[in-house]
C-alpha cells in the first residue's frame, strides 16, 4: 500500500505542476465590452467588406440605369502638321506648311429601347434594395458571431471558476480525510480516495483553462485584435424579452425576408429586360465638326474655322438571331421561378427559426432559475455531507456524491445562462433589430 500513496502522492505533484502552468488572468489584457466587440468586429470581418462591397456595386448599376436616359457625349481634338505647302485662295502666294487644327463634339440619345432601360432601372434598384437588405443581415450575423465569441469566453470563465472551487473542495477533503486518517476514525482508503479526487479535480481545471485560452484567442481574431483581451460582462442578465408580436414582424421584415424578396423583384424586371429584345431600337445623334489653321482659342474656333454638322435619326430592329432571344427568355423565367421559390421559402425558414430560438429563449431562460435552486440545494447537501462525515456519521462516498453534484449544478447554471444569451442573440439576428 505504501508504493501506490506514494505513487499517487507523486501523480498528485506532477498534476499540481500542470494546473501552475495553466492559464492565469492576464493583466495587460486589454478589457473589451459587448458593444465595444460589436464595434470592432463590423470594422474588421471579411464579411461586412464584401456586403459593403455588393451595396457599393448595386448602387453603381443603378445610377449607370439612370444614365442610360440621357444623352452619351463624346469629343474630340486634333492637330495635325504636314511637310507640304499650300496656296492661299485669297493672295494665290503659296503658305508655308503648318499646323491644321480639328475640334469635333458627337451626341447621341436612345429615343426608345423597348421599354429595355425601364425595366433594367427597375431590375437594378431592386438589386440595390437586395444588397442594401444583404448588408443589414450580413451586419446582424456579424454581430451574432461576435455575441457568441464573446459569451463563450464569459461562459468558459465561469467553468475555469467552478474547476478552481471544485480543487478546493477536493483540497479541503483532502485534509478532512488525513486528519481523520492520523486520528484512527477513518480508512487509508478514505485518504486515497480524496487523492484521486484532487488529482481529477485538477485536470478538469487545465482542461477548462484551456478552453478559456482557445475562446479568448477566437474572440480577439472575431474582433480584430491580435493582443490579449478580456471580455468584460454587463452587470446582469437581460430580461426575458416579450416575443408575442415578434413572428408577424419578422415573416414581412426580418432581413433575409427583404433581401430575397428584392431578389425576386429583379428577377421578375429581368424578364421584361429580356422582352424588349422583340422591338425595335429608335436612336438619334448629332455630330459637329470645325477645322482651321489658325491657333485655337474659343473665338477662333467658333468664328474662323470652318463648321460641318449633321443629324442622324436612325432604327433598327432584330427580327431573328437565331433563338438567341428566346434562350434568354427562358432563362430569365427560370431565374424568376428560383427567386420566388426562395423568397417563399426565407419566410418558411424565418418562421421554423423563430420557433426555435423562441423556444429555446424561455427554456433556457427557466432553467437558469431550476439551476439556481439546484446549486443552493447542492452547496447546503454538500455541507451537510461533510460535517456529517466530520463527525463520523457519514461516509466518504455521500461527500464525494454531494460534491459531484454540486460541480454539475454550477456547470448547468453557466450553460443555462449561455444558452439564454445565445438564444437571444439568434432572435435579434433573425428579426433584424435589438429586442
Amino acid at each position: 500500500m505504501r508504493w501506490l500513496t506514494s505513487f499517487l502522492a507523486g501523480a498528485l505533484l506532477a498534476t499540481a505542476s500542470l494546473a501552475a502552468q495553466g492559464v492565469t488572468p492576464d493583466s495587460t489584457a486589454r478589457p473589451i465590452t459587448l458593444q465595444e466587440a460589436l464595434d470592432l468586429s463590423l470594422k474588421v470581418q471579411p464579411g461586412m467588406v464584401t456586403a459593403i462591397g455588393n451595396q457599393r456595386n448595386a448602387a453603381a448599376s443603378s445610377r449607370s440605369a439612370i444614365g442610360s436616359f440621357l444623352p452619351s457625349l463624346s469629343t474630340n481634338w486634333s492637330a495635325i502638321r504636314g511637310n507640304n505647302s499650300r496656296i492661299d485662295p485669297t493672295t494665290g502666294r503659296p503658305v508655308p506648311a503648318g499646323y491644321s487644327y480639328t475640334f469635333g463634339l458627337t451626341a447621341s440619345l436612345d429615343l426608345f429601347t423597348g421599354l429595355r432601360r425601364a425595366f433594367n432601372l427597375k431590375a437594378t434598384s431592386a438589386t440595390k434594395d437586395a444588397a442594401d437588405a444583404g448588408l443589414i443581415s450580413q451586419r446582424f450575423q456579424t454581430m451574432l458571431q461576435t455575441a457568441q465569441a464573446f459569451y463563450a469566453v464569459l461562459a468558459d470563465q465561469e467553468l475555469v471558476r467552478v474547476a478552481q472551487a471544485q480543487v478546493l473542495q477536493a483540497q479541503q477533503q483532502l485534509d478532512i480525510s488525513s486528519q481523520k486518517l492520523r486520528a484512527g476514525s477513518a480508512t487509508r482508503s478514505d485518504s486515497l480516495t480524496s487523492v484521486v479526487t484532487l488529482g481529477n479535480a485538477r485536470l478538469t481545471l487545465l482542461q477548462a483553462e484551456s478552453n478559456f485560452a482557445t475562446a479568448e484567442a477566437a474572440f480577439g481574431r472575431q474582433i480584430g485584435i491580435d493582443t490579449p483581451v478580456r471580455a468584460v460582462a454587463d452587470t446582469g442578465l437581460p430580461t426575458l424579452p416579450d416575443t408575442s408580436n415578434l413572428r408577424v414582424e419578422a415573416l414581412g421584415a426580418a432581413p433575409i425576408v427583404t433581401q430575397a424578396d428584392a431578389t425576386a423583384r429583379s428577377a421578375r424586371a429581368q424578364i421584361w429586360t429580356a422582352r424588349s429584345q422583340y422591338f425595335p431600337m429608335i436612336n438619334v445623334s448629332y455630330n459637329d465638326a470645325r477645322q482651321g489653321i489658325t491657333s485655337p482659342s474659343v473665338s477662333t474656333v467658333f468664328n474662323d474655322y470652318s463648321e460641318t454638322f449633321s443629324w442622324r435619326f436612325g432604327l433598327s430592329w432584330t427580327l431573328f438571331n437565331g433563338l438567341v432571344r428566346e434562350q434568354q427568355q427562358v432563362s430569365a423565367s427560370v431565374a424568376r421561378d428560383e427567386a420566388e421559390a426562395q423568397a417563399a421559402d426565407a419566410r418558411r425558414q424565418v418562421n421554423e427559426q423563430f420557433t426555435q430560438y423562441a423556444s429555446a429563449l424561455n427554456t433556457a431562460w427557466a432553467q437558469i432559475d431550476i439551476a439556481k435552486s439546484n446549486v443552493t440545494a447542492s452547496e447546503e447537501a454538500l455541507r451537510v455531507q461533510t460535517e456529517r462525515y466530520k463527525v463520523g456519521a457519514g461516509i466518504l462516498l455521500d461527500v464525494l456524491t454531494a460534491q459531484s453534484n454540486l460541480t454539475q449544478a454550477q456547470v448547468s447554471l453557466v450553460q443555462a445562462q449561455f444558452n439564454y444569451l445565445i438564444a437571444r442573440a439568434q432572435l435579434i439576428a433573425l428579426v433584424g433589430h435589438k429586442l
